[in-house]
């Protein structure tokens, strides 16, 4: 711990973490897993920053994309940590901003199949999951680069436990591409995330 950490804790100052990772996925078979980001993406909207509800979106997320591992290709992570609520506050916005307007991140919430029409839309096999999350405390599980499977399955899984422990203060997905019939390529995924690194 930094020694401004160690100070600001004395003073008894919350320390809040705000982090994001980055997950590309690729196979002919993770179509399944689109399914699980939408319907929990919904819920996460639906429930309007309830905080219990968009914790267990994250959860049932991060337990899906463990079972994928096969699939993971190329990750990354960022973060920091803030003494100040807003400070905090504030990045979680910049995050949220900077995943919103990623290439094919934005889901078409207003169109439907017709009841008549033929489902046949291209499925995509290359996906790129975003997550965002501030919290309060400390989490060396998300605190270090997670590039890597050991430590990417280490976040994963830490993800899940901060939601047990009632730490979160912000929770935000995205993903691309995030709309049905919208496919993303392994060139596209590689211009449009650049901060990828293969695993």
């Amino acid at each position: 711990m930094a020694i401004s950490d160690r100070i600001n804790k004395l003073r008894g100052k919350t320390r809040f973490v705000v982090s994001r990772i980055f997950l590309h996925l690729q196979g002919e078979d993770i179509a399944p897993l689109l399914g699980v980001l939408n319907q929990n993406a919904r819920k996460a909207v639906d429930a309007q920053g309830d905080m219990e509800v968009m914790g267990e979106a994250l959860v049932n997320i991060c337990q899906s994309l463990l079972e994928y591992q096969n699939y993971w290709q190329s990750a990354a992570n960022e973060g920091d940590v803030f003494w100040d609520e807003g400070e905090a506050g504030d990045y979680v916005e910049e995050l949220f901003t900077d995943c919103a307007n990623r290439y094919l991140s934005q889901p078409d919430t207003a169109s439907c199949v017709g009841e008549n029409e033929p489902l046949s839309l291209p499925i995509t096999d290359n996906l790129v999951v975003m997550i965002t999350v501030a919290f309060e405390g400390e989490s060396p599980d998300l605190e270090t680069e997670l590039a890597d499977f050991t430590g990417l399955s280490e976040g994963l899984k830490a993800l899940i436990t901060l939601n047990y422990r009632d730490k979160y203060r912000a929770i935000a997905l995205h993903f691309s591409p995030a709309r049905l019939g919208d496919t993303l390529t392994q060139e596209q995924a590689i211009l449009n995330f650049s901060e990828l690194i293969p695993l």
